[in-house]
């Protein structure tokens, strides 16, 4: 499989020189992910002044404001020092190399990825740090390095990489969608991040969960699996939090429920079948669900 990785260093280095910046971000930085933002209905320039479009969409998915030149040419300098395309190139080829020997793929000829500054203030939760992978064929991950998440960038690039895996196989229905197809989506990513990477790694959406929130957690998913809409999934998913601002109903969950009762359904059936992660992920929803024991 064919790696392009975008040189968003130097873009964003270019970027930072011009007084107009809007055009350059859309049709330089964004032009090479124009497929992907096109299967997700997202314009790269919108119709009318102000409306929905790849800069409306980046703010939403908490990429930094491109007027903020204090903290994007910081990030820049941290990006550049830890090099963070370089580790972003040997994930990828790690990543690769045990798809081949699992004899997985992914429904595309190459993989594009490219790495963006992240407004800490909007992902806060997320510890800095962020992706999108649900198109194969495209990575995005957004990061304003510090020191919880630059040790655990291979695993959200990682995460992200599953989840063109998963996608490859299994169609993605926006409005039928269920709590447990998106549960199962996001246990398998971390749970690929584990075998590669080992547990120190996992996202915050895994670890941040004590014993007893997670048990109730379980509970609060366990009769919810069947409902089905990505509003209404989003709430088990993402939590009350994230659920109030983006507008979803808050169903009684800390930030992340979703992905931490994910993780541990991908977990136990693994444990309980003896299968690696490569087996696992090509597996139906149900087949998984009715046959871990975290549920039971």
């Amino acid at each position: 499989m064919n790696i392009v990785i975008e040189d968003t260093i130097e873009q964003y280095e270019k970027l930072y020189s011009m007084e107009e910046r809007e055009d350059f971000f859309r049709y330089s930085m964004m032009k090479p992910f124009e497929k992907m933002w096109q299967t997700i209905n997202v314009p790269l320039k919108a119709k009318k002044q102000g409306g929905y479009d790849v800069l409306m969409a980046t703010k939403m998915l908490g990429y930094l404001s491109l007027s903020d030149d204090e903290m994007g040419r910081k990030a820049l300098k941290n990006l550049k020092e830890i090099q963070a395309l370089q580790t972003a190139h040997t994930t990828l080829s790690d990543c690769v190399n045990f798809m081949e020997k699992n004899n997985i793929s992914i429904n595309a000829d190459e993989l594009r990825f490219g790495m963006y500054i992240a407004d800490p203030d909007k992902l806060t939760l997320q510890k800095g740090y962020c992706g999108f992978g649900g198109i194969p064929g495209f990575i995005q991950v957004s990061i304003f390095p510090n020191s919880y998440n630059v040790p655990r960038l291979p695993a959200v690039i990682a995460h992200e990489f599953h989840h063109n895996i998963r996608f490859s196989y299994v169609d993605w229905d926006h409005g039928n969608v269920t709590v447990g197809d998106y549960l199962i989506i996001e246990g398998l990513a971390e749970s690929f991040v584990k075998e590669l990477y080992g547990e120190a790694l996992l996202g915050p959406w895994v670890t941040s969960f004590d014993q007893e929130n997670l048990a109730y957690s379980i509970e609060i998913i366990r009769d919810s699996l069947e409902i089905k809409g990505f509003a209404e999934v989003s709430s088990f998913m993402f939590g009350d939090t994230i659920a109030e601002e983006q507008g979803y109903q808050p169903v009684g969950l800390s930030p992340f429920a979703g992905y931490a009762v994910g993780y541990q359904a991908v977990q136990s059936f693994m444990k309980e079948h003896h299968v690696g992660i490569g087996e696992t992920t090509l597996l139906s929803t149900k087949e998984i669900l009715h046959n871990c024991t975290l549920f039971s």
